[in-house]
């Protein structure tokens, strides 16, 4: 257990770097797939293995382009982070076992859609439409019946976002409509209900808190997509706890290990 997770805090914080590489050249208008080489943003110049292990490189050259020495954005070290640790929690959370697969769908889902959102206020449905695929298709795996428990979750979860997103008028977009459907249908309509309410009352308070020390007016936009990324990590670790205490069965595959 100790290797796979160790093994999952590496994999987070590659996927980290890959989604934000994704996410970058997405908002940027640029290709990510194919013959495309890792460029110094400053320099140009193409990046080596050596540059690219994520985490290690930025420490290694503290923070700096290795040959120009022009400094590297910060953001690049805190998303690894944040997802090698996010992964790793599941890790620890679920073990290996369906479960944590589709955490790890869920997760990148939500750091790939929360980095356009920060990046470019956009959530690119083409991007998110391929992870409810793929979680829709670890489904199976439990049955017809956790399939079907994916779809109406994706309902349930889509309508209520569109539901607020038309009573908002504006304060909200299509693309966190289309992010509610791909967290429900990956993690079903009680586990996904539930990061739906976390992810608001964490958007609440940190709304409440900048409004407090005068960071944000009113009329601000905030990008809402990170804190239904926080919600659904806080339902990862905590859901099962919290709806059998509600006495709610959280559904396949959160109590099947």
């Amino acid at each position: 257990m100790l290797a796979f997770n160790l093994l999952s805090l590496v994999l987070g914080m590659v996927l980290g770097s890959f989604l934000n590489v994704v996410a970058t050249r997405t908002t940027q208008g640029k290709r990510w797939w194919g013959r495309e080489r890792s460029v110094c943003d400053s320099c140009g110049r193409t990046l080596q293995f050596i540059d690219l292990i994520p985490v290690f490189s930025y420490l290694l050259f503290k923070g700096k382009c290795r040959v120009c020495k022009a400094p590297i954005k910060i953001s690049y070290l805190l998303v690894e982070v944040i997802m090698g640790l996010s992964i790793f929690v599941a890790s620890v959370t679920y073990g290996p076992s369906l479960s944590f697969l589709l955490s790890v769908v869920a997760l990148c889902c939500l750091l790939l859609s929360s980095l356009t959102d920060i990046y470019s206020g956009y959530v690119y449905d083409w991007l998110v439409f391929p992870f409810l695929a793929l979680g829709l298709a670890l489904r199976l795996c439990g049955g017809m019946h956790a399939f079907i428990a994916g779809l109406m979750g994706a309902c349930a979860c889509g309508l209520l976002l569109l539901i607020i997103v038309l009573l908002s008028k504006g304060g909200m977009g299509s693309g966190d409509v289309v992010v509610a459907v791909a967290i429900g249908g990956i993690m079903g309509t009680w586990m996904g209900g539930l990061a739906l309410y976390l992810g608001f009352m964490v958007g609440g308070l940190t709304a409440v808190i900048l409004l407090a020390r005068k960071r944000v007016k009113r009329k601000d936009h905030l990008p809402f997509v990170p804190f239904l990324a926080a919600g659904v990590l806080l339902s990862l670790v905590f859901g099962r706890e919290i709806l059998t205490f509600l006495g709610i069965f959280p559904g396949w595959p959160w109590l099947f290990q």
